[in-house]
């Protein structure tokens, strides 16, 4: 099979610059979704991490999308045939909060991308960079992985390994009830397309999963939500977090968290199930 990097020889995408405000609807409309009290409605509300990725999605035409939902040819997609998408993880640093009102300026560039090769095959590891600035001061810096690989159509995925690792008993926990109509909301409120999370005969049938996928992205917000709701207002400075196996529709989604010094071990992943995410938090007082 033709190396996956062979097809990047001409693909090097310029820098994506967006500008956003952001604004109460979106924190409203993920905190009704997560059956928590909204975490600020004025002007200069410092956000809970990660919950700015909701002023930051793209928009495409209906015309510009391929069979699994995702834009055909996005600007940071790379040019491989029979593309298969899954979130991997990244990293986020922030140097003040990012508030409500505010409007923001965000510099995406391709940092890096890296060819592996697993139990499913080589894939394309592609890290996109982004710089959150407030005018000319950067106020945070996100990296996050997505990873690539070819996969024929209807071609079961082997399955992942099984680990019997789970949170310490001392942790503290958050459990959230995510199924359907939850990962519809959610896809919703991100201008998510992907059919592996609200089509259910696409996801198995087509990509091979045994259900639906709950997102990457949503496993590291609620894992943010035991710190979050056990510490004072904070800024969340360091977060850095790696997607080991999908979860799927089905149990609920645990969220666990033990903290040492000044670092929070966090995971989440289907009750009964091997962690999904693992993942470390660094906060300091605002």
């Amino acid at each position: 099979m033709q190396e996956l990097s062979s097809y990047l020889a001409d693909w090097h995408p310029d820098a994506q610059v967006m500008t956003r405000t952001a604004s109460a609807d979106a924190v409203n409309r993920f905190a009704a979704l997560l059956d928590v009290e909204s975490p600020g409605s004025s002007s200069g509300d410092a956000l809970p991490p990660l919950w700015h990725s909701f002023f930051f999605t793209e928009v495409h035409a209906q015309a510009d999308l391929g069979p699994d939902g995702h834009p055909r040819d996005g600007h940071f997609l790379p040019p491989i045939p029979d593309r298969k998408r899954m979130f991997a993880g990244g990293r986020f640093e922030q140097q003040s909060p990012i508030r409500l009102g505010t409007e923001y300026t965000r510099r995406s560039t391709l940092a890096k991308t890296e060819e592996k090769s697993g139990r499913s095959g080589p894939s394309l590891f592609v890290t996109v960079r982004h710089q959150y600035f407030d005018g000319v001061d950067l106020v945070a810096t996100e990296e996050e992985d997505i990873v690539y690989r070819r996969q024929t159509p209807g071609e079961i995925r082997p399955p992942a390994p099984t680990q019997d690792t789970r949170a310490d008993p001392r942790a503290d926990m958050r459990t959230t009830i995510v199924n359907e109509t939850f990962l519809f909301r959610f896809s919703a409120l991100t201008n998510n397309a992907h059919r592996i999370h609200y089509d259910h005969p696409y996801a198995t049938d087509v990509e091979g999963f045994p259900g639906l996928v709950v997102h990457g992205p949503l496993l590291g917000l609620l894992a943010l939500e035991v710190p979050r709701h056990e510490l004072p207002p904070s800024l969340l400075q360091r977060y850095t977090y790696r997607l080991t196996r999908p979860a799927f529709v089905g149990p609920d989604i645990e969220a666990c968290a033990t903290r040492e010094d000044a670092v929070w071990h966090l995971e989440a992943g289907s009750t009964g199930k091997a962690t999904s995410i693992t993942a470390q938090a660094v906060f300091r007082k605002m």
